[in-house]
């Protein structure tokens, strides 16, 4: 009944066809451990040390040469992967911040675009970047294991991951390039753990490495159990998501039976 998942971490630069040899590295390696999902960081298909007019040249549709060549690798391997890419948006200065999931039989099954863009700690992610529209959440199934996907800062605001599991996801998979900083990594693993222990779901986690990102990719159960982790490096960590932990948690502790409210799409006034 369990699927066997892992994430993947690395670091992105500006060369599209190294990244995609380093991500060719990885779904071999999730593929030789028996995995049938891998998750893989925010930009993946191209990164900056800081943003600028190059992540909107770099851009490619979601039917690009980037997302082409991903979905033959997992269609090669027999794996679903999920991966963050900069989207081109036709006649548009700015971009997409995308999250395709790609079926093992190297179909796009869905897209996530960043809902929250990271204008906070002094970077302003929407200088470059248009947010995702509020829509119906893109859910995949894997060996009947349902999985859905969040970028990075959508990981501050915890209607995101609840309107996911409330529409039928088993695991949450987040992708990020969490910058360092102060408290950084603090807040990275600490909002992780608090995602799956509030929603009692697996949460997997896909950071990019150092020094863009604050690495520490993992995998946490339903409990806030960690699953795996990768600290700084570069390789695959991997895991099992089991419908029969997400019952046993959920019926000792029924949260999301209890809960009294309900997650609306809508923007706050101020």
């Amino acid at each position: 009944m369990s699927v066997r998942m892992a994430v993947g971490q690395f670091l992105p630069g500006e060369d599209k066809a190294a990244n995609l040899a380093v991500i060719g590295e990885l779904v071999r390696s999730a593929s030789r451990e028996g995995t049938r999902l891998l998750v893989l960081p925010e930009y993946a298909s191209f990164a900056t040390a800081g943003l600028d007019r190059r992540i909107v040249e770099a851009a490619e549709p979601v039917d690009g040469p980037f997302v082409t060549r991903v979905a033959a690798l997992a269609r090669e391997h027999g794996l679903a992967v999920v991966v963050g890419v900069n989207e081109e948006i036709p006649g548009a200065d700015r971009i997409h911040n995308t999250l395709v999931l790609i079926g093992p039989g190297g179909d796009v099954q869905g897209v996530y675009r960043k809902l929250h863009l990271y204008d906070a700690f002094g970077v302003r992610e929407s200088a470059w970047m248009v947010p995702g529209e509020l829509s119906a959440p893109a859910l995949m199934a894997v060996d009947g294991v349902t999985v859905a996907a969040q970028t990075c800062y959508d990981l501050r605001f915890p209607e995101v991951t609840r309107s996911l599991v409330g529409a039928g996801a088993d695991a949450v998979l987040v992708a990020a390039q969490w910058a360092p900083g102060p408290q950084k990594e603090g807040h990275w693993t600490t909002l992780l753990r608090a995602r799956a222990i509030e929603n009692t779901a697996y949460v997997a986690a896909a950071a990019q490495g150092p020094p863009l990102g604050c690495g520490h990719s993992m995998i946490i159960d339903p409990k806030g159990v960690l699953v795996a982790g990768l600290g700084e490096r570069t390789g695959v960590a991997c895991g099992s998501v089991d419908p029969r932990r997400i019952a046993a948690v959920r019926s000792e502790n029924p949260v999301l039976a209890a809960r009294r409210f309900d997650v609306v799409p809508g923007r706050r006034e101020s």
